[in-house]
């Protein structure tokens, strides 16, 4: 069964994605209460386990701060396909082992199409509009980090070994 598509436009900040008044906490699932908050009070509890953003140009831009996809991770999202993303975004996101897959026809994806999201093969179909996108492919490195959900368990994997 595929995830259910949650759209959003171009240039979504840190901000938007977990304001500010939020990150006097470093508790994930308090964060994971609170995403996307101010464009829609009630996306929280719309979404359910597996779900995935949608969204457009520069996704994550603003500030640096690792609150963003911990928090949407920690929601249950289980990955964002946007167009382009802030850079310190997309690395926050694999050290946090978010998925997050750049895509440009992010367009020809409507809010509530299901996808289904492949890595191996480096497709997403939408199952709803029966299309199917190629995204460029994950290092084998950055498929580790989220394997291990993330750099400090991917740490913690190494030394152990």
């Amino acid at each position: 069964m595929g995830a259910k598509a949650w759209k959003f436009g171009d240039n979504i900040d840190t901000d938007i994605i977990i304001a500010a008044r939020y990150l006097n906490t470093s508790d994930e699932n308090e964060l994971a209460k609170h995403i996307m908050q101010d464009v829609d009070p009630d996306f929280t509890s719309k979404i359910s386990h597996g779900d995935i953003i949608v969204a457009g140009e520069n996704f994550g831009c603003g500030s640096s701060r690792e609150h963003a996809p911990l928090a949407i991770k920690a929601a249950g999202i289980s990955a964002v396909i946007a167009k382009s993303f802030a850079r310190i975004f997309y690395r926050n996101s694999f050290n946090t082992g978010l998925l997050i897959l750049e895509l440009k026809q992010t367009d020809e994806i409507n809010e509530g199409d299901e996808l289904d999201i492949d890595i191996n093969s480096g497709t997403i179909k939408n199952k709803t509009s029966k299309k199917e996108y190629a995204f460029a492919p994950i290092p084998e490195f950055m498929q580790e980090l989220l394997k291990s959900g993330g750099l400090i368990e991917y740490a913690k994997n190494d030394l152990r070994a």
